[in-house]
């Protein structure tokens, strides 16, 4: 009696250890699968655009060309280095890139920079810049009402982007932009150009207060400058043949 009863409570205890050994896989199991649907299902895209943002991001670095000279040594044609500023996607509230673009057109402004501007409504009065077909088609593509005034589209898109500033001509700086961004399309591998030919000055400021500008990023490259006004593309060409 005493083996049969040590029998089965060994028997039991397997029996448990068994059970539990069960349930702790089938536990596993679950918070992995359910892990694994968060990160590819829930938040797959999320992690991908920072995966590609950490591993791939295509720019294009145009190769510096020498001058072209006369037969005395005078220039034809030089290279200088310009920068333009360009702004990738961000991880970062909609309140913050808004006030991150306020703060670059500010620094912008302050050293005489001028940057795209295609936004189709000014102020003081509000009027829109375009008419006829072409702004009955921009307001149809923008999902406005046919016979909506200047002044009521500007709010419109005022509360679309969910701009909290009250002054006008901030709020119209931080549209331009956003409506720029939005037109030409971006992420954070893709970037959309705001300015060119900026000053070193400015380059300096952006780069030293780089946590105010998220997704900002200096583009250096070469640009030809001719000095003469008659010279022809066919002589430049000819020359840098004979040289």
């Amino acid at each position: 009696m005493i083996r049969k009863y040590k029998a089965k409570k060994k028997k039991a205890n397997v029996n448990l250890r068994f059970n539990v050994l069960t349930i702790l896989i089938y536990i596993i199991g679950i918070i992995l699968i359910v892990r694994l649907f968060s990160l590819q299902i829930v938040h797959g895209a999320e992690y991908r655009e920072q995966s590609n943002t950490r591993l791939t991001r295509e720019s294009t670095l145009e190769a510096s060309r020498g001058a072209i000279l006369d037969k005395t040594g005078n220039p034809l044609v030089t290279s200088k280095m310009e920068f333009s500023l360009e702004m990738y996607k961000s991880k970062v509230d909609t309140d913050t890139l808004n006030t991150n673009i306020l703060n670059m057109i500010k620094l912008l402004e302050k050293h005489g920079c001028s940057y795209a501007d295609t936004f189709p409504i000014k102020l003081e009065p509000f009027e829109f810049t375009i008419g006829n077909e072409t702004l009955i088609k921009w307001k149809k593509t923008n999902n406005l009402e046919e016979d909506i005034t200047a002044e009521q589209a500007f709010y419109k898109f005022k509360d679309k982007y969910k701009i909290k500033q009250t002054d006008l001509n901030e709020i119209r700086k931080i549209i331009v932009i956003r409506y720029l961004i939005a037109q030409k399309g971006y992420s954070s591998t893709k970037a959309v150009t705001i300015a060119e030919d900026i000053p070193r000055e400015a380059v300096a400021e952006f780069s030293e207060s780089a946590e105010k500008f998220s997704g900002i990023n200096i583009l250096v490259k070469p640009v030809r400058r001719y000095t003469s006004r008659q010279l022809s593309f066919s002589y430049i060409r000819l020359c840098w043949e004979n040289k």
